[in-house]
């Protein structure tokens, strides 16, 4: 019996044959359209960190013998599966301290706290123990950089969390010297299971997308990764109400199951997935990459196309049953990304909604690949903002027509300045873009 989609993507599979269907290369683009913003400050970031890299083993042996050794912390990222198979995703690491974000936090702590990320001390070679609800025990050893995977095939389901999250726990048994045994280390995984009543499955990108990032401005976009936190990062207007409106659909069920897809490094989970929670924004798995320091992926802009399009490509895979809503923007490759994906997956996507960026070269591209799939039948948009999205999308039938008022709503309430007259985030009210 062959292996499930699930399975054969995460040992590798799915890449392999990815890789051997690729796409026919593209002329060169500028460095701009191709260089996604945290591959930049992840390639910044290596160059200030070799050094600690190199020290790391002999930093780690003196801390030992001082009784100074850091905590350890363990990981659980919110992945997907099936009710037949559950994928379990985690890392271990020391704790480097990065606590609650607040919007009264300095600059240079906010720098501090994001070379703290990407300056992680990952530990190998350590065993978790990790058990879903049938309470059947699954020893899994961590990888050289501190990751933990883990198929699973359970034999009964527990009563799901949020119609959507089913939970695994995972314990830390034993870990390399010189750290010591915690006393207790253990945390709970949530996997997303979609419901057979789901109407559809949304797949967002998040950098411009979601979280105003300023890809097409490096200066711009340094200083708002650098020196921002969850708290202060900026949504976009409306995003957090439309996405409410998608995940409730028609059938008013609230289980239309979201998937963060980006190039984003893993060393940024804590970040997106607190920005999430704190934006109101439906939670769904974050897919994204591995780019730690002082490897060669650090700096592999080329990828980010490839990386995107495999993660979708085994999301279709996973449930080819349920139909998807792609939403992007238009100031990296989504566009083509997402053309790619109506291909291979004929039927399967129901709208393509892509957040111009206000680059004419780039709209024009957008214009030019939109025409292109008005033969597969498939609508791909290029929005001016979250309210012109809602309005196709219930027009499409797939969100209420209540709904645009409500995102219609929320854009205006995010566009009102805070009590001390902010558009920033930097107070109570809701931030905006400037």
């Amino acid at each position: 019996m062959g292996k499930s989609n699930l399975e054969a993507h995460y040992s590798g599979e799915a890449e392999q044959e990815f890789k051997a269907r690729s796409l026919t290369p593209r002329p060169a683009q500028p460095l701009l359209e191709i260089l996604h913003p945290y591959t930049y400050m992840a390639s910044l970031l290596n160059k200030l960190s070799d050094w600690s890299e190199r020290a790391d083993d002999v930093l780690t042996r003196a801390r030992a013998r001082l009784g100074l050794l850091h905590p350890l912390q363990v990981v659980s990222y919110r992945s997907y599966g099936t009710p037949d198979r559950l994928y379990v995703k985690g890392r271990l690491l020391t704790d480097k301290g990065i606590g609650e974000p607040d919007p009264s936090d300095s600059r240079w702590h906010n720098l501090l706290n994001m070379y703290r990320r990407f300056d992680s001390n990952e530990i190998s070679g350590a065993v978790l123990d990790v058990r879903p609800a049938d309470g059947s025990a699954h020893p899994v050893v961590t990888d050289e950089e501190g990751y933990f995977t883990l198929n699973l095939e359970p034999k009964v389901l527990p009563e799901p969390i949020d119609y959507l999250w089913y939970p695994v726990d995972v314990a830390v048994q034993q870990v390399p010297a010189p750290f010591p045994l915690p006393a207790q280390l253990a945390t709970q995984a949530m996997v997303l299971i979609p419901p057979a009543d789901a109407e559809y499955g949304i797949i967002s990108d998040l950098d411009d997308t979601v979280i105003q990032t300023s890809a097409t401005d490096l200066l711009r976009m340094a200083r708002t990764v650098l020196l921002r936190n969850a708290r202060s990062r900026l949504p976009f207007k409306g995003v957090a109400e439309f996405y409410r409106q998608l995940q409730l659909g028609r059938n008013g069920k609230r289980n239309n199951p979201f998937f963060y897809v980006s190039s984003s490094p893993w060393n940024l989970y804590d970040l997106l997935e607190d920005f999430l929670n704190l934006n109101d924004i439906p939670p769904g798995p974050l897919l994204l990459r591995d780019m730690a320091l002082g490897g060669k992926k650090a700096g592999d802009a080329s990828a980010h196309h490839g990386h995107k399009l495999k993660e979708i490509d085994n999301l279709l895979l996973t449930y080819p049953k349920l139909p998807f809503v792609l939403i992007g923007d238009s100031g990296q490759e989504d566009a083509n990304i997402y053309r790619e994906v109506v291909r291979r997956h004929p039927g399967r996507i129901l709208a393509i909604y892509i957040r111009d960026v206000n680059l004419p070269e780039r709209s024009a591209m957008v214009a030019r690949v939109s025409e292109e799939l008005r033969s597969d039948k498939v609508e791909m948009l290029l929005v001016k903002d979250t309210v012109q999205a809602a309005e196709h999308a219930a027009g499409a039938g797939l969100v209420f027509q209540e709904a645009v008022s409500a995102v219609e709503a929320e854009k205006q309430k995010d566009e009102q300045p805070d009590d001390n007259g902010e558009l920033d985030g930097k107070g109570s009210g809701q931030p905006v873009m400037k």
